[in-house]
């Protein structure tokens, strides 16, 4: 039996325990260790159709097992985090709940990707790791932006825009390199200057400010070239 073509099922899995790591720190209310467990979660889910690609053991079975890892660990633990965000600061027994709206638009969207082959060159919607990426960063914000985060306007407002955002026809580029010339990747090689420059002045600050630098190019992209499929 080939080991090979459980490469990808095994890397989705190490995402799927990531999430559910993520999930148990957040409802400890240990926000950073949840972020660390993001992060891992998203490299995972990364390189796991990067292996199935490359070892060409693409399945009907490692497509649906993504979606439900994706479920828990781009799905459900940025709900939580949102909702444990929420408790504190919220004038209303019932509004922390609003959090899971994100689990619902979440699903949406995987949902919509698997069903849409359109989706092999660019996303329609914004895609659940950049999401869960922005959401999960929050709680790690210091200084002024700190602040701000305890108003339960803010986080609603945040909670509504990017749960549409995930469920919208706008496109976003993806991170495929079919060769790499500045011509076909002008967009992704500005993107990915632009984030290491912000990482090197702000740090873990940097995250949600490279994914709304992420939606700014997108739509940036967009109005500049209508026709562009990156």
């Amino acid at each position: 039996m080939s080991i090979k073509k459980h490469i990808p099922n095994f890397l989705t899995s190490c995402n799927l325990v990531c999430g559910c790591f993520g999930i148990v720190y957040c409802l400890e209310g240990r926000a950073v260790p949840a972020a660390y467990f993001v992060w891992a979660a998203a490299v995972f889910d990364f390189f796991d159709g990067f292996a199935a690609r490359w070892l060409k053991v693409n399945s009907p079975i490692g497509k649906e097992l993504d979606s439900l890892a994706d479920m828990v660990s781009f799905g459900l633990l940025p709900a939580m985090v949102m909702y444990k965000m929420l408790v504190p600061v919220s004038p209303v027994d019932w509004l922390p709940y609003v959090g899971f709206l994100i689990a619902v638009c979440a699903a949406l969207r995987l949902a919509t990707f698997n069903v849409d082959e359109t989706q092999s060159d660019s996303f329609k919607g914004l895609n659940t790791p950049s999401n869960t990426l922005f959401i999960t960063s929050l709680p790690l914000l210091t200084g002024t932006a700190s602040v701000w985060l305890h108003q339960s306007w803010l986080l609603i407002f945040i909670t509504i825009i990017f749960s549409w955002l995930m469920v919208s026809p706008i496109r976003f580029f993806a991170f495929k390199f079919k060769n790499f010339s500045w011509a076909d990747n002008k967009i992704r090689f500005t993107f990915i200057a632009l984030s290491v420059l912000l990482v090197a002045i702000f740090r873990v600050g940097a995250i949600p400010l490279i994914i709304l630098l992420y939606i700014l190019a997108s739509l940036v992209n967009k109005a500049v070239d209508p026709e562009s499929k990156s």
